[in-house]
């Protein structure tokens, strides 16, 4: 009797997890690509699945045509076919669609005739794949659909002339909370494109004068690595983009940083629908009522984002000194002369402007760096935080602006 029982408990048990495990048994290949295309077309991708097949959790789509940049009732102007492999793919309970990885084979394909322009690119790769239930998504979802985009060497040619390298790059997120947990509370996100190589020596087939200006600057091959990180909170809609830095040897670094209030999940919304708007067929951007809602658009983002804080810095390795030199060989000077000439010129340029402050300002640190190029840096640092609304009203009195936006230049000190 024990025996029987226990064998009646078994089966009762194995029937409770086929049940349990029935979601996952019900994964459906071509619901899955129909959601992606779902999710995706209205972002601006032109997608076309060929023949789709499932391994366990693993989804694999053939022949699959992917556009960008096209308009209602056009082609996409760029688009690549190429099979695409959704590892680890899984349906939750309330009908969204998570995949672990998203592949695709490495691309080695022409992309212009005439000139011949060819690509190659390796280990394109995708992380933390999310498509909600519905479609289409709420902006707050579209910065959940993806958590990390990683490639490896990337190579462009010009007639078999390479032009363009990048050893990698790699653009991550990390959201709170998880895609589908809930209402989305903040992210971080970096971006990192390592050793990027420009040769810009082709230009001389196309325009020998400026390939002439090109090399007097030392920039016929530039090498570099481009870099970003930020915070954002969704409530208050506050961006804080704490780097944005162009490092290129040799030459010099120009890092962006800006501070906002304001740019929440429905302003984005709102832009987003404006801009669907002009993407509809015989859409006339000249016509009263196009030109009505764009400026009913302006104002409510002037209104919506506030200023904070912004910067831009600059350090030198070379790149200033070398257009010191080249402006003062192109007027027959001597470097120190076409200086001096700048400098004595700093103010008769700024008193066009109408803001005497503007001089106490300027005037000494741009000196500075003419004199001894290291480091630039121009920062605004409201006292308080100011809407951007307030900032265009207050353009009409010039001095009053400068002094509201706490604008402050500097020149050749160590970065902070």
């Amino acid at each position: 009797m024990s025996s029987t029982r226990s064998k009646h408990l078994l089966a009762l048990a194995g029937m409770a997890t086929l049940a349990l495990l029935q979601p996952a048994m019900a994964l459906d290949a071509q619901s899955f690509v129909d959601r992606v295309e779902a999710i995706y077309e209205p972002l601006g991708y032109e997608l076309t699945f060929g023949e789709t097949t499932m391994e366990g959790d693993t989804i694999i789509a053939r022949n699959v045509r992917i556009g960008v940049g096209g308009t209602p009732g056009e082609a996409a102007p760029w688009a690549v076919t190429t099979d695409v492999t959704f590892s680890g793919v899984a349906e939750l309970p309330d009908g969204s669609y998570r995949a672990q990885t998203v592949t695709v084979p490495d691309i080695d394909a022409d992309f212009a005739s005439e000139p011949v322009g060819h690509i190659k690119l390796k280990d394109v790769r995708l992380e933390g794949i999310y498509l909600p239930a519905t479609a289409p998504v709420l902006a707050d979802t579209v910065l959940q659909l993806v958590q990390a985009i990683k490639t490896g060497p990337l190579v462009v040619t010009r007639d078999g002339e390479q032009v363009v390298s990048v050893a990698s790059m790699e653009a991550a997120s990390a959201f709170n909370p998880e895609p589908g947990t809930g209402p989305l509370v903040d992210l971080t996100s970096h971006l990192a494109i390592n050793d990027i190589t420009l040769d810009l020596s082709s230009i001389e087939q196309d325009d020998p004068a400026a390939a002439a200006n090109i090399e007097a600057l030392g920039l016929t091959q530039v090498n570099g690595d481009i870099s970003q990180s930020m915070s954002w909170s969704m409530a208050d809609g506050h961006l804080v983009v704490d780097k944005f830095l162009f490092d290129f040897d040799q030459q010099g670094a120009l890092d962006l940083r800006f501070d906002v209030l304001g740019f929440t999940p429905a302003l984005m919304d709102k832009l987003g629908k404006a801009q669907a708007a002009t993407m509809v067929e015989g859409y006339d951007p000249q016509s009263q009522e196009a030109q009505a809602a764009q400026m009913m658009m302006g104002m409510e983002m002037l209104q919506g984002l506030t200023l904070a804080g912004l910067s831009v810095r600059y350090d030198d390795a070379s790149l200033a000194g070398k257009t010191l030199d080249f402006l003062a060989t192109q007027q027959g000077v001597e470097r120190a002369q076409l200086v001096e000439g700048l400098k004595a010129s700093l103010p008769q340029m700024l008193a066009g402007t109408g803001v005497a402050a503007l001089n106490d300002v300027v005037v000494a640190p741009v000196s500075a760096f003419l004199d001894n190029p290291q480091s630039l840096e121009i920062a605004v640092a409201p006292a308080s935080p100011t809407t951007l609304l307030v900032l265009t009203a207050a353009a009409a009195n010039p001095a009053g602006l400068l002094s509201m936006l706490g604008l402050t230049v500097t020149a050749n000190q160590p970065a902070p």
